[in-house]
């Protein structure tokens, strides 16, 4: 049996990885950081119930026996796990490479990519592929929730089909490694990297991709052109795929697509959006484009994607991934389809995210927030001692400045939650937003079971 090793293993990009691996046969070990400082307990454990062995990061895991081992983006050659690889002429390879070579190997690869909503598109049309006898594979960033009573971590599906679909990062950049049968661009905005990069990572992916499937509502997306393109529209009644009468209904959406009526148990247009991405690229595998809309209706969505978290004393919480301007927005516009007041917190996850993305977090928070709304930034995550004079402070500041004067700076956990305790009533909905920090799921659960009593 080949032995393999991943380092950074609780990450969302790379956790699906080793668990495919696993079932392909290979003996699988990992090591996070985190694990080490006894956070991320939970997915250590959903690790290790699909027989993944975890390591301490400190470069005990790499033996001379070992294939190859796999890092995260995240990691540099000063982790012990990397710097004891190099030394014994072990393959180190990225998260994006192994990614690249297992979509490869597939007949039918759908790529995922976007600046917003790939993950819940990528989970989607899994969903319904596996739903429908398609025997998918899928590698996914997100948790799906309708396989959650399934052992290990369930951002992924594994199936012996030719059929392939993967979440597309644009992030680094190494979108352009994939050369999908179908490639799909939700939208294109500020994140990560500078809006000429992000350009010309999406156009390279589109190039490399035999058809191309893109959100006509993004002026930035519908600019990429392609011999085989499909296009998608809430607004638009050209487009291939086209939704109309969206309205919000109790915990979920209903929308008319092809003069019949369909609902979704999610909220917000966005997810629409996503759902009409999912029946093109369905479409193309020869999936009737209705029935890809009535099986989207039974899809529970995806964990910390505006994550319903619970009710208790008529106050709701929910947990999301929102770390940009465009997926801030979507976000609180879709609870601002909902009664009550909105309390939301979100933390920013490098100084980069602060720095670059403040004015437009800023704007987009003051124009979707009511005035009785209250919006609270704690400190910026992964703030290092060189990052001095960088605060999510300054965004509060450029909020009060667009207009809305409800916006706190609470720089801990300890003083957002006594906050809100203090001044949550009945009918209001908690959002916590935020990347990268998985304990902010628990925070939301702390929250709730803290209202509750």
């Amino acid at each position: 049996m080949k032995k393999i090793a991943f380092s950074g293993a609780a990450g969302n990009g790379i956790s699906p990885l080793e668990q495919i691996m696993s079932l392909r046969g290979y003996q699988v070990s990992g090591s996070d950081q985190s694990f080490d400082l006894g956070k991320d307990l939970d997915r250590k454990q959903a690790l290790e119930d699909v027989g993944i062995k975890i390591f301490p990061q400190d470069g005990s895991m790499i033996t001379n026996d070992l294939e190859w081992l796999c890092v995260s983006a995240a990691l540099n050659q000063s982790n012990p796990d990397i710097k004891k690889a190099l030394l014994q002429n072990i393959p180190v390879k990225t998260r994006s490479d192994l990614l690249q070579e297992v979509f490869s190997e597939y007949k039918t690869g759908i790529a995922v990519g976007g600046t917003a909503g790939k993950t819940t598109t990528t989970a989607m049309i899994g969903y319904v592929l596996d739903t429908l006898g398609k025997k998918p594979t899928m590698i996914n960033g997100g948790a799906l929730c309708n396989y959650s009573n399934r052992k290990g971590i369930s951002n992924y599906i594994y199936n012996d089909g030719d059929i392939c679909v993967i979440e597309a990062d644009e992030s680094d950049g190494s979108i352009r490694k994939y050369h999908p049968f179908v490639g799909i661009i939700n939208n294109i905005s500020h994140d990560h990297t500078s809006m000429e990069k992000l350009f010309e990572y999406f156009r390279d992916f589109a190039s490399h991709s035999s058809n191309l499937i893109v959100n006509l509502d993004c002026p930035n997306a519908s600019q990429i052109d392609h011999a085989n393109r499909l296009t998608f529209s809430t607004l638009n009644p050209k487009a291939e795929f086209f939704a109309s009468s969206i309205k919000a209904i109790n915990d979920g959406i209903e929308y008319t697509f092809r003069n019949q009526k369909f609902t979704l148990q999610l909220l917000g247009t966005f997810n629409v959006s996503n759902a009409l991405a999912t029946i093109a690229a369905c479409s193309l595998v020869g999936i009737n484009p209705l029935d890809t809309a009535q099986v989207l209706q039974g899809f529970k969505g995806i964990k910390v994607r505006l994550e319903k978290i619970g009710s208790a004393k008529g106050i709701t919480v929910y947990n999301d991934f929102a770390h940009n301007p465009s997926k801030i927005e979507a976000s609180l516009s879709a609870l601002k389809s909902y009664p009550g007041r909105i309390i939301a917190m979100y933390q920013p996850h490098t100084p980069f995210s602060a720095v670059n993305t403040g004015d437009e977090v800023a704007a987009a928070v003051a124009k979707v927030l009511a005035p009785e709304d209250i919006m609270i930034m704690q400190e910026i995550y992964e703030l290092t001692p060189q990052d001095i004079g960088i605060s999510s402070a300054n965004i509060i500041n450029r909020i009060k400045q667009n207009g809305h004067n409800q916006a706190l700076f609470l720089p801990h956990k300890e003083d957002t939650k006594r906050f809100v305790l203090n001044n949550v009533r009945s009918g209001d909905r908690i959002v916590i937003m935020g990347a990268h920090d998985n304990s902010l799921a628990d925070f939301s659960r702390e929250i709730l079971t803290a209202i509750a009593g």
